[in-house]
């Protein structure tokens, strides 16, 4: 990316309207979320609005292919969240996050560092968007497209 596009913000190209899962939400509620918008990671937030982590199709796929899944392959945490009842006994608690006043360059540098395709915006421990990579190459496009 040319050095000029670090003149832009999270803030300013995430996507703020983001579904959450709530920590006590129970699992049946989460695959029909994924059923419903489709996309592939969901954050999690307490009932303060803390953000407290993410579940993604992996998480999802493991807790209905359990069966399949060779037992050599079972790991403390697979059997935890295969008999978890609510987002907070399956979620990734911590996951890669984010500051809104970071600037593009640094988004696009954690998602290729952690091959991450979306990273939770987090300000004073509260989600206030997400920035994907479609954000990022759209807005640079976008951008191209004006030069």
């Amino acid at each position: 990316m040319p050095e000029n596009y670090s003149d832009i913000f999270i803030r300013d190209i995430m996507t703020q309207d983001v579904v959450v899962v709530n920590e006590d939400d129970p699992v049946e509620d989460i695959f029909e979320l994924f059923d419903k918008y489709h996309f592939n990671t969901y954050p999690v937030v307490n009932n303060k609005g803390k953000f407290t982590g993410i579940i993604d199709q992996d998480i999802m796929l493991e807790i209905i292919m359990l069966h399949r899944i060779p037992r050599t392959k079972h790991t403390h945490v697979t059997a935890v969240r295969s008999l978890g009842e609510s987002a907070r006994e399956i979620m990734i608690p911590h996951p890669v996050t984010i500051s809104p006043d970071e600037n593009l360059h640094a988004a696009a540098d954690m998602m290729l560092k952690h091959h991450i395709n979306r990273v939770c915006v987090v300000e004073d421990d509260k989600l206030v968007g997400i920035i994907s990579k479609k954000n990022i190459i759209c807005e640079v496009y976008q951008r191209k497209e004006v030069e």
